[in-house]
């Protein structure tokens, strides 16, 4: 990425991530939420997702963000941690709790599932210019951002005007739109204010559908002119793959690199925006070529939808390397399901001799 070595290489921490976290509870079989009789706790929460997988991968992560004083708000600290995450950065609230929200499975007929959330008022709700620590935000190489916080309360949103404001020595701002309509209030306008810090941000993660739905704007093309700030725009486009644009040599026109998807078995789609936003961050750090970070955001997403939760060990950075690097005839015709990150190996029917 132009200046991106210049600029940070003196970094203790590759990534830094911001946002909340929450305790997730994920059914014990399939059926709405009124049926199901018990769940299984896991974790959950679109900054951290991504810090995870990044320290599964070998990077050194550095996740910010507000818990409750509570059982829960030490689960996730704990949890977050044991995936080799810095949590020194975490504060704790003692008087909102820790968010959470529970799942159904899946309906692989329709493909939709049922969330609900239980984080209004939450300890990260709170988070603000005045209690986050930004001697630990801004000494990161990057710093990931996602519209989610901002849509979290009135001093969220100032914290991330903030951060995506222009000063010296500012790490590279990657943010996710991820527009999330029903976390914002009543009145709020929601889709200018995503729009706002995207164009204020260095790289910049968007799905072609959220982007339509947001702002009117249908195509990856249509979007790029709605976003020309960015040093990197991606469009995430389903089925169809990512779009990646990026600047070169400092001057104003794209590098237009078209990445189809992998075709994927899945099992739940929750969390495969961050591990694609993981997989893409760990190929910048390491200066890959653009179509080799979409593959590797591919590839870590494909992890993520092929088991229950948000969260699953990234394929080793060798097996990932390898696919990564298959010619388009290859990359095309792989099919990836359940257990494909096992040791490393590629399961029957995507090995590559």
């Amino acid at each position: 990425m132009p200046g991106f070595a210049t600029r940070t290489s003196a970094a203790d921490t590759d990534v830094v991530c911001l946002g909340e976290s929450m305790v997730t509870f994920l059914p014990s079989r399939p059926g709405r939420l009124a049926d199901v009789p018990s769940f299984s706790r896991g974790i959950g929460g679109a900054e951290s997702n991504v810090a995870c997988a990044l320290a599964a991968s070998g990077h050194r992560a550095k996740w910010v963000g507000r818990v409750g004083a509570d059982g829960f708000g030490d689960h996730l600290v704990d949890t977050i941690a044991g995936y080799g995450v810095d949590t020194s950065a975490v504060r704790r609230d003692p008087h909102r709790p820790t968010g959470v929200y529970f799942r159904t499975a899946t309906d692989r007929a329709t493909d939709t599932y049922e969330v609900a959330y239980y984080r209004a008022g939450s300890a990260a709700s709170a988070m603000s210019p005045d209690n986050v620590p930004y001697e630990d935000l801004l000494t990161g190489r990057v710093l990931h951002l996602s519209g989610i916080t901002a849509a979290l309360s009135a001093d969220c949103l100032a914290l991330l005007h903030d951060l995506t404001a222009a000063r010296e020595g500012r790490p590279l701002i990657s943010f996710d739109v991820n527009h999330r309509p029903g976390l914002w209030r009543t009145g709020d306008a929601g889709p200018e204010v995503l729009l706002a810090l995207a164009r204020r941000s260095d790289l910049v993660f968007v799905g072609e559908d959220e982007a339509e739905e947001a702002w009117g704007v249908r195509g990856a093309d249509a979007i790029r002119t709605a976003l020309p700030e960015p040093e990197v725009l991606v469009v995430k486009r389903g089925a169809d793959g990512a779009t990646v644009f990026a600047r070169t040599g400092g001057g104003q026109a794209d590098t237009v690199t078209p990445v189809p998807a992998l075709h994927v078995d899945v099992v739940a789609a929750v969390g495969a925006g961050d591990a694609f936003a993981a997989g893409f961050l760990s190929a910048t750090l390491r200066d890959l070529p653009m179509r080799d970070r979409a593959r590797h955001g591919h590839l870590t997403a494909a992890a993520v939808l092929t088991v229950p939760g948000d969260l699953t060990a990234p394929p080793a950075r060798a097996h990932a390397d390898r696919l990564a690097a298959l010619d388009d005839t290859a990359w095309e015709t792989l099919r990836l399901g359940p257990g494909w990150t096992a040791a490393g190996q590629a399961p029957e029917e995507v090995r590559v001799t």
